[in-house]
């Protein structure tokens, strides 16, 4: 038998230090630059720095778009990750019950998460398009107000909540068919033999035992829609129209790098990192009680 080489008390330090260099550079470092930048106030050339303390957090509360912003957000996020996460388990539950061809429907529900968020949301502009969209077109002839995204507020919201639950669906697919796949089968049967209905089955067993896994999956959710959706608000509205769609993350770009508000791009970093990390909290400290786990 072979002994080890790795011993010692620097070995673990030694494997974790690649990690802990990409962490600092990366993911530290950033957030300090902007926590910092917050307090200042420069120029466009970023040439004349000004201390600040607490006035780009002042204006950007005592701002009515901003606060529009957080509004337009927060729902955008909620109606994304109740809709992503409703059909991951629909699909999830129905694929549970194929027999043939498993393998290969499982593969096409896995693939639209490979694609980059920018992608989907020009296919999903393509599909919507209110000119030459197929489905878009289809919308203008059916609906009695028409379909219009580029100039209806109310449309460029769907259609952005649309691209972006479907380029997350396929995460919470795998997640929920990996959960009903560990179900035991004898509780299914047991239920069965006792004269509950498929349905009932479904809520009164397969869903609390599901619940650990449905609670993860909305705080990731709400954690991909207040932060991976940039791309395709981008590519989809542009924040429009009337600032529609104008989500907090969206407006830290325009503000900062189109706007060239440095100081105030940056104080909405750190409120939407801060939010970000509050719910997270709040999530697990407080809904985490009320997960059944049997």
């Amino acid at each position: 038998m072979k002994r080890s080489l790795l011993n010692g008390r620097i070995t673990p330090y030694l494997l974790l230090f690649p990690q802990l260099v990409i962490t600092l550079i990366f993911f530290f470092y950033p957030a300090y630059e902007a926590l910092f930048q917050s307090f200042m106030m420069s120029d466009p050339f970023g040439q004349k720095v000004n201390f600040v303390w607490f006035d780009n957090f002042k204006y950007l509360f005592a701002s009515p778009e901003y606060i529009e912003s957080a509004k337009i957000t927060t729902i955008f996020s909620i109606l994304t990750a109740i809709t992503s996460v409703g059909l991951g388990l629909l699909f999830a539950a129905l694929v549970d019950h194929i027999k043939s061809l498993k393998t290969t429907i499982q593969t096409l529900f896995i693939w639209p998460y490979a694609v980059a968020p920018a992608i989907s949301g020009i296919l999903w502009l393509f599909l919507f398009h209110p000119s030459f969209g197929a489905i878009g077109h289809s919308l203008n002839q059916l609906l009695a107000d028409g379909w219009n995204p580029i100039l209806d507020g109310a449309d460029a919201m769907t259609l952005v909540i649309v691209a972006a639950s479907w380029k997350q669906v396929s995460y919470n697919f795998v997640f929920f068919l990996s959960g009903l796949q560990s179900i035991p089968n004898n509780v299914i049967e047991a239920a069965a033999i006792d004269g509950a209905g498929p349905i009932r089955r479904f809520w009164k067993i397969t869903i609390p035992l599901l619940s650990p896994t449905m609670f993860f999956l909305i705080v990731m959710n709400l954690v991909y829609a207040f932060f991976d959706t940039f791309g395709i608000i981008h590519t989809t509205t542009q924040g429009g129209p009337g600032g529609s769609t104008n989500i907090l993350v969206y407006k830290v770009y325009t503000d900062g790098f189109v706007g060239l508000d440095l100081g105030g791009s940056a104080a909405q970093s750190v409120v939407l990192m801060t939010v970000a990390i509050l719910l997270t909290y709040l999530q697990f400290r407080y809904v985490e009680t009320k997960v059944q786990y049997a």
